[in-house]
């Protein structure tokens, strides 16, 4: 019985956002998240989708997500899974959905994140689920001048044949143009 169900919404739902607040808290709590204003507003804009994961009634994963149509990329800004619930392939099965559903639903040529690119053991560890899941590592460091530690884009095609750039200075434009968009007040 399969009885995991995956869901993409493109409009603000408050009773929806303060289930999965919960695990975007537990895997962001520090200073490197946007506020629930923000994320709000970012929906009132149309520019993001939420993506969850429910395994039976209970929501175990999720993903914030953008489309740049300029570079023809859906940017992953943030992708958690329930503390309890890693290791066990749910971020892959997330990520998964994410995938078929960019690819054959968005004009996209593949998908953009953004990690952190200090050489710690926690950031080692994220830079893994990505390349276990198909992306690429770019050398580009790219610093913010709002947040204290510097990133790397990573970067997955679903066509070699149409891909998106490689660089990642170039990659950190579309990050860039979506976070500006994000913090923008209109």
């Amino acid at each position: 019985m399969n009885d995991w169900k995956y869901d993409i919404i493109e409009e603000w739902d408050e009773a929806l956002w303060g289930e999965v607040e919960k695990i975007y808290e537990e895997a962001f709590p520090l200073e490197g998240k946007k506020s629930r204003t923000i994320i709000q507003r970012m929906f009132e804009k149309h520019m993001c989708q939420l993506h969850t994961i429910a395994k039976g009634s209970e929501i175990i994963g999720m993903a914030l997500t953008g489309i740049d149509k300029k570079a023809g990329a859906l940017i992953i800004d943030y992708l958690a899974v329930r503390k309890e619930a890693r290791g066990s392939g749910n971020g892959r099965r997330l990520l998964d959905h994410i995938k078929e559903w960019a690819r054959f639903h968005t004009e996209c040529k593949g998908i953009i994140v953004e990690v952190e690119a200090d050489p710690t053991e926690e950031n080692r560890k994220r830079i893994h689920f990505w390349e276990a899941n198909g992306f690429h590592l770019t050398d580009y460091v790219h610093s913010y001048i709002w947040v204290p530690e510097p990133y790397q884009a990573m970067y997955f095609h679903f066509d070699e044949l149409d891909p998106l750039p490689e660089e990642g200075k170039i990659l950190f434009r579309s990050i860039t143009r979506f976070h500006e968009k994000a913090y923008r007040g209109t």
